[in-house]
């Protein structure tokens, strides 16, 4: 009789909860880690940014001022300010302390759906639904240039490593590589069948990544401008009380040499991408009622923060350093112990259920932990962490503690208990079972409780969808025609106009000095009367200038 068998490593050490934070009042859509790893930033629909300390004893900073859904945050590499983007048009910067000195400036016609710095800190770029990427200046916020290209709304764009270049993508379904040096577009890859949401660029600076609304997420190297990964249902559908999608939200390499990409998307799910064997590594199941929207790796890659339509932030060990290490060196030890003489390492081949073989190519030939055992289907049994179960694993010590409170800095938009209100005007009320709407059950507003889309994800059918973009292309392009028609038509009726007074001035120079001819003539054979006039009529000025002649 068999004796039970033993944890493996990686069930040993799955993530494990660290912090969880409670303070916005509807979906968290953006994230950012401080680099000194003392604060983590996040921003939301309640049009709010909070930042949180991550020492106890410290209180949360709320940063009001917004006036819109704050779509994006990101802090400089010094860590001395944080930028953050919102529908309200605008780019803030802020002082990530108790004082919250704030610089604000209109960035863009229409919503700014991304901003980040350079990582040297001296530039910073924005993207918006006015289809353009502009680069700033950190320094007094001035405009450097603009970048234009897509044609629809430019949701997402991040710097590559050395920031030279970046990356975009759009509504218009296309990814986008622009020479920062040249401010032109070097490539377009159209290899998605929906909108672009998410882009991220490799540690490395060869490779680039992107997620969208068909459910796939994408590797290129643009250095051959090959697809060499491609995960075609990344994130699947989600029919849940708030709507039914489906698609991806946000991606983030992390780890010393980015081996790791994490993602969130509809289906309410968190997932760990292994990038350099081409499989998936981990599948956390932390956030409840609706779409995680928003995660993001520490710059060590050994934390990492999700959030998502439940109004939490939870912060994660990732312990995957720690899983390779243990593997590695079990592996090592094993083979020392059957060959004295060391074997070159081979590379493990890439998962053929997330990965296309034809496409998918290791990014490294470094042996990589054994895989999980694949469940009764055939696919890849991923681990579930929940943070009902792997709190208790935590000793007394590394139990999360309970936060302070907030600090609310900066003049307030609206009072904290209108934040409800807000909610049942701009979202739909949350159905039970039966068709009733569910009460809230804080008895003092006693009102409905309300979801808000995240990402703005469009909850219609595909084929209507494909359709409208279709349209919405034909008729952008149709609006450039128009403009360069109109901007040439201008152009050639100043040109007929100028024309017209040359040829104006040109005839009447002709006239008068062909007067001038036939008076000479007359003057020398003694037949006209030059004082009279009679020889030809001639123009008023040319006639003040003859007269002055025959006078002298």
């Amino acid at each position: 009789m068999q004796g039970p068998q033993a944890p493996s490593y990686l069930q040993l050490l799955d993530p494990t909860l660290e912090r969880s934070f409670r303070g916005h009042k509807d979906v968290v859509t953006a994230l950012a880690f401080k680099p000194s790893m003392t604060q983590l930033a996040s921003g939301s629909i309640d049009n709010s940014v909070m930042v949180w300390n991550f020492k106890p004893q410290l209180r949360a900073f709320r940063f009001v001022g917004h006036k819109g859904p704050v779509t994006s945050v990101d802090f400089s590499p010094s860590g001395a300010l944080l930028a953050s983007s919102s529908r309200d048009k605008t780019v803030r910067l802020w002082t990530p302390n108790v004082k919250g000195d704030v610089t604000v400036f209109k960035a863009h016609t229409s919503a700014v759906r991304c901003v980040q710095f350079s990582h040297d800190g001296g530039s910073l770029l924005t993207t918006s639904d006015d289809k353009t990427i502009k680069l700033w200046s950190t320094y007094r916020t001035k405009f450097q240039h603009s970048l234009s290209g897509h044609l629809n709304w430019v949701r997402t764009a991040r710097w590559s490593p050395d920031s030279r270049m970046l990356v975009s993508g759009s509504d218009d379904k296309t990814v986008k590589l622009w020479d920062i040096g040249t401010k032109s577009c070097v490539k377009t890859y159209w290899d998605h069948t929906g909108m672009v949401s998410s882009v991220a660029f490799h540690p490395g600076g060869t490779v680039v990544a992107s997620a969208s609304m068909d459910r796939s997420i994408k590797l290129f190297d643009i250095r051959t401008h090959r697809l060499i990964q491609h995960y075609g249902d990344a994130h699947g559908h989600a029919q849940r009380e708030h709507g039914s999608g489906a698609g991806v939200h946000s991606i983030a390499f992390g780890g010393p040499g980015g081996e790791w990409l994490i993602s969130t998307g509809w289906d309410g799910v968190v997932k760990i991408w292994d990038v350099k064997e081409g499989h998936l590594f981990y599948t956390l199941h932390g956030h409840k009622n609706g779409p995680t929207t928003a995660a993001t790796f520490s710059p060590r890659g050994d934390y990492f923060a999700t959030g998502g339509s439940d109004s939490q932030v939870m912060v994660w060990k990732s312990n995957f350093d720690d899983v390779t290490r243990m593997v590695e060196d079990d592996m090592r030890a094993t083979e020392e112990a059957a060959n004295p003489v060391r074997r070159p390492p081979h590379a493990h081949s890439a998962h053929t259920i997330h990965t296309d073989p034809a496409l998918a190519r290791p990014l490294s030939t470094m042996p990589r932990p054994a895989l999980p055992p694949k469940s009764a289907s055939g696919g890849l049994a991923t681990h579930r962490a929940d943070p009902s179960q792997s709190a208790p694993a935590l000793s007394a010590k590394q139990h999360p503690p309970p936060h302070p409170g907030i600090i609310d800095v900066g003049t307030s938009i609206f009072a904290e208990q209108d934040l409800p209100d807000m909610a049942d005007a701009d979202a739909p009320v949350a159905p039970t079972s039966n068709g009733i709407p569910r009460k809230s059950p804080d008895s003092r507003s006693n009102r409905k409780q309300a979801f808000s889309a995240p990402l703005e994800v469009r909850a219609i059918p595909e084929e209507l969808a494909n359709t409208l973009q279709h349209i919405v292309r034909q008729v952008d392009v149709l609006t450039q025609t128009m403009s360069i028609l109109e901007s040439r038509l201008t152009m050639n009726e100043d040109r007929v106009v100028d024309m017209t007074l040359r040829f104006g001035d040109a005839v009447e120079r002709i006239e008068w000095m062909t007067s001038r001819v036939a008076e000479s003539r007359n003057r020398s054979d003694g037949t006209g009367d030059v004082r009279s006039g009679k020889a030809s009529p001639l123009p008023p000025q040319a006639r003040k200038v003859f007269s002055a002649e025959v006078e002298t």
